[in-house]
């Protein structure tokens, strides 16, 4: 069964992914990463097809990567399909949270579709529509934003270890300090 990051553009899924496959020596798929190499640049789809098309080349993207297995990172509006919400909450899912002030700091500069109008602004407000959907899709939260990356790395891959082995060790946890999905902030 894959491990699915989950969370929000910035988050760092992409580089926790890679980094938590070769220390579990499993294969890692990068969603957004396959849909480009496909498809050709996510804002070239956003603006040429629009958002329903690319959530449906992301729905295909998921499943490809799903059949892979391994750890796979999804695009952070992954979960606003309900078809490829249904996908991930089969799988073992890790929330990767980020503060708005950590994310700032780390998206200047890149292409980002949802970003084009309205910066970081518009980063929070879909970061807080989607609280809810990636809360309730994971089996455990880990904060990514004043860690260093080896160290998230380190809580996912001890993680995913408990989880693979029977009994209490595989109940839900949350890591780095993070509150449990269930919990309030």
């Amino acid at each position: 069964m894959p491990v699915v990051l989950i969370g929000p553009m910035g988050a760092g899924k992409s580089t926790v992914g890679k980094r938590a496959a070769k220390a579990l020596g499993v294969p890692f798929t990068d969603t957004d990463r396959e849909i480009v190499r496909e498809h050709g640049s996510i804002d070239r789809i956003f603006a040429e097809r629009g958002e329903a098309a690319f959530r449906d080349l992301e729905r295909a993207a998921v499943d490809a990567a799903f059949d892979t297995g391994g750890v796979v990172a999804v695009g952070g509006g992954a979960v606003t399909h309900a078809a490829t919400r249904a996908a991930i909450a089969t799988c073992r899912v890790v929330l990767l949270t980020v503060s708005a002030d950590a994310v700032a700091e780390r998206i200047v500069g890149t292409d980002r579709p949802l970003l084009a109008v309205g910066g970081i602004d518009a980063w929070t407000a879909i970061a807080d529509a989607r609280a809810a959907t990636y809360a309730s899709l994971a089996h455990v939260v880990v904060d990514t934003s004043r860690r260093p990356m080896s160290r998230v790395v380190d809580d996912v891959v001890a993680w995913v270890r408990a989880a693979e082995t029977p009994g209490p060790a595989s109940a839900p946890v949350a890591a780095a300090g993070a509150p449990a999905p269930e919990e309030e902030p």
